[in-house]
């Protein structure tokens, strides 16, 4: 397959934007029937960490898991019965080393998953592979598993990452409503960086970086941008949609790919291509 199937970052935030109507969902139910429709999705998910190696759902049919509480009664009810992808396990196998993969039958589609699936694919009829996050690993590390997985892209397959850059819930909850101007520039920051492909400027913080210190705070919402980011084509575009910000939480996503497949949606800005 010459051409590349488009790579998303999605922000997620809260599982109430699945069953809510909002702009940030309108964008994403708008973008889906816009996209190829892909021989599978590599879901990289901020919900699911693990250590010592990088994990991915096994069997033919993961679980729907419903990892919050305190919602209500209709959001424990959203099911996303997708099929699972164990061909494309053994894909990245190849790709990274089966000694550094681990097919985990015991978790599932959690709410990083079908929250950004089921709106833009809402019948479920896609093969899905959910990733986990190795936390032994560095930010580096972590965009080198992206560089290994590119080829997927010319294989039909569509890498979804699933985090935001800004998640700082501690901080939302005394700043909501508002738009502080550090998280503003740390968006900034990172919109320069995804837009140029600074890797430096994406996986390296000095310690005195207050902002980023802030906005990325335990870093499991941040690191799934490094997966599409890494696996991003020699001189691709890259369009931010839902580029908005609330207090300590961004919903900015980014397209890799067709920037025309976003013709129209709401809070868009195209980036350039990279050098």
């Amino acid at each position: 397959m010459d051409t590349l199937t488009p790579a998303l970052f999605v922000g997620h935030g809260s599982p109430m934007t699945t069953i809510t109507d909002n702009s940030e969902r309108r964008a994403l139910t708008a973008l889906g029937p816009r996209l190829p429709k892909p021989e599978a999705i590599l879901c990289i998910t901020a919900h699911w960490e693990t250590h010592g190696a990088t994990h991915v759902t096994a069997g033919p049919a993961p679980r729907t898991i419903h990892d919050f509480r305190g919602f209500p009664p209709e959001l424990y009810q959203v099911r996303y019965p997708a099929p699972g992808a164990e061909a494309l396990a053994s894909r990245i196998a190849e790709l990274l080393g089966s000694e550094r993969l681990v097919c985990d039958g015991g978790w599932g589609y959690d709410h990083g998953v079908w929250g950004v699936l089921q709106p833009l694919f809402p019948d479920a009829d896609i093969p899905v592979l959910a990733m986990s996050l190795d936390r032994s690993i560095d930010p580096a590390g972590h965009l080198e598993i992206g560089r290994k997985l590119a080829p997927l892209r010319g294989e039909g397959v569509m890498i979804v990452a699933s985090g935001n850059i800004v998640h700082n819930l501690s901080l939302w909850r005394a700043l909501a409503g508002s738009r502080p101007d550090w998280l503003v520039r740390f968006q900034e920051r990172i919109n320069a960086a995804v837009t140029t492909g600074d890797a430096q400027a994406l996986t390296c913080f000095a310690a005195d970086d207050e902002a980023a210190s802030a906005a990325i705070n335990s870093g499991e919402h941040y690191l799934p941008l490094l997966y599409p980011f890494g696996a991003r084509g020699e001189g691709e575009a890259v369009t931010a949609f839902n580029d908005s910000v609330d207090g300590a939480l961004s919903m900015t996503s980014y397209l890799f790919g067709d920037a025309s497949l976003l013709d129209g949606i709401v809070a868009m800005a195209t980036l350039p291509a990279s050098a």
